[in-house]
């Protein structure tokens, strides 16, 4: 038999608790765990008036912030609809049925105020890390860094040829941030080459072709994580080059060892942090073991002997060749005070003229030059250090957990959806980086902490 359709009838009084009707085994149920917002106000109370209107609560701001970041909710607009609609949202958020939801103007507000004068998110997400640490996620021993690119929100088909022609009269706060870091090592002096391209509304994003399709502008966020449980131990915003991975890779170990007292025994990365002045600065500064592959350019593909083909003598600071000869940096002694290294950092050892004119390698060794010449770099120790280290079971087992890191860019893209960014200029960028490396730490703890565990064993 067809029942009847069931009409919905007003009750004079409703008897329901929020806190029935989110399930146990919630996302957001497990990650309140591990919010600790209690020294928000306190962080935040000289960045706000002492009359005036009351604010909203910028607990409240922030919880809807991780909402949005742990549950891939992009748009603003977006996030006040879905925590108006969630109860799980309205739930984590402390809005109770009837609390009203901010409007969205309300983070932008925040965020170009008082939420980056007072470096908010970054003590947040800090608060993740040290709940990590304190939870037994973090080991300590192993380390590993990468950087992965991120789309800007830039149109890649507009572009001026130079800052010159950036819209200084009317500019906006992505082109005043461009100009305030022009001196920092991890965007304007990376490197000394101009950008071909310049996006107007957003200068400090760099043109980048690095996925092999069509270009696009970037930046480059950079995670230094833990290889025990892959818990982000800090994030890093640069431009989107090579050279400012390295900068960024020295300031998150720096920053890692005066925030939390941790500095690993070794650390794994592939080949663009494998430069001989990094590798130096690792294990000569540091004293940390760089399971990374040397970046060495000396092989050569006309058969001749390369550099490796040389052996050298640490004691009498020489190489010898196949041959037997030796190959010195001065054959006569020089009164000079100037140094034996050159401004690119490099050694130069040289074989006898006469001795190479006899050899019956000569053909296989330096056909067209009168003799040969070997370069050294003054951090070669390292690079053999490096190399050294390469030949280990240790290595093997670095190189596999380093892909951690990647796994953690493909959540990042895929599941948190940050594929492109929303905000512009380099604070906006470190503002996403931030919060994103957040929600994944809590997404981490709350899938290995399940609810009434004790803390794992270090």
């Amino acid at each position: 038999m067809m029942g009847d359709r069931t009409k919905i009838q007003e009750a004079l009084f409703y008897e329901f608790r929020l806190e029935d009707h989110v399930p146990a085994g919630h996302l957001l149920r497990s990650i309140d765990r591990f919010v600790d917002l209690d020294g928000l106000r306190e962080h935040l109370r000289p960045f706000y008036s002492g009359t005036g209107r009351p604010s909203i609560d910028p607990e409240l701001i922030i919880r809807m912030l991780i909402v949005g970041y742990v549950m891939g909710i992009r748009s603003e607009r977006r996030l006040c609809e879905e925590v108006h609609l969630n109860l799980a949202y309205r739930w984590f958020c402390g809005l109770g049925l009837n609390g009203p939801v901010p409007d969205h103007s309300t983070f932008s507000k925040n965020r170009h105020g008082r939420f980056r004068e007072s470096d908010l998110l970054r003590q947040m997400f800090e608060m993740t890390v040290r709940q990590c640490i304190a939870k037994g996620l973090v080991g300590g021993e192993g380390f590993a860094v990468d950087a992965s690119t991120i789309k800007a929100d830039a149109n890649r088909q507009r572009s001026v040829p130079s800052p010159d022609k950036l819209p200084i009269e009317a500019a906006q706060r992505a082109v005043r941030e461009y100009f305030s870091v022009l001196d920092d090592a991890a965007f304007g002096s990376a490197t000394p080459v101009q950008p071909k391209y310049i996006s107007p509304v957003d200068p400090a994003a760099r043109w980048n072709a690095a996925s092999g399709g069509l270009a696009y502008y970037a930046y480059c966020t950079n995670y230094l994580i833990d290889l025990k449980s892959a818990v982000i131990m800090d994030v890093e915003t640069t431009t989107a080059i090579r050279q400012a991975e390295v900068t960024a890779q020295r300031r998150m170990i720096e920053r890692t060892q005066e925030t939390f007292g941790i500095w690993p025994e070794r650390l794994a990365a592939d080949t663009a942090y494998g430069s001989a002045e990094n590798l130096a600065w690792l294990v000569h500064e540091r004293g940390i073991e760089p399971h990374i592959p040397v970046f060495d350019k000396s092989a050569r593909q006309d058969g001749t002997f390369e550099r490796r083909d040389f052996t050298y003598d640490h004691v009498h600071d020489l190489y010898v060749c196949p041959g037997g000869q030796e190959l010195k940096q001065q054959w006569r002694k020089i009164n000079s005070d100037q140094p034996n290294a050159s401004p690119d950092n490099l050694l130069r050892y040289r074989s006898s003229k006469l001795a190479c004119d006899v050899c019956t390698l000569k053909p296989k060794c330096c056909p067209n030059q009168p003799n040969r010449k070997v370069l050294r770099s003054i951090h070669e120790g390292a690079r053999d250090m490096a190399r050294d280290i390469a030949l280990t079971d240790a290595y093997i087992i670095s190189r596999r957990e380093r892909k951690k890191v990647e796994m953690l860019f493909a959540h990042l893209k895929r599941i948190l959806k940050i594929d492109r960014l929303r905000l512009r200029g380099p604070n906006g960028a470190r503002d996403e980086f931030h919060l994103a490396a957040a929600a994944q730490n809590l997404r981490k703890m709350a899938k290995l902490i399940p609810p009434g565990a004790p803390a794992l064993s270090t």
